[in-house]
């Protein structure tokens, strides 16, 4: 099996391992802080391809 057909193929027993692994290394109260800032990131590379996308359209017309 290669890595992309493992990666497809993630259960419910992986998904809740990788969120033990993640409480255990970074701890309850680093979570929030974490979520929030890739909120944000994810927030401005939206924004970004909205502002791309208009400046392709300006420069057809």
């Amino acid at each position: 099996m290669n890595l992309y057909n493992m990666i497809l193929f993630i259960g419910m027993p992986q998904v809740i391992i990788i969120v033990v692994v993640v409480l255990l290394l970074f701890g309850g109260r680093k979570i929030p802080e974490l979520m929030k800032g890739l909120g944000s990131g994810i927030k401005e590379f939206k924004n970004a391809s909205k502002d791309e996308e208009t400046d392709k359209v300006e420069e057809k017309k």
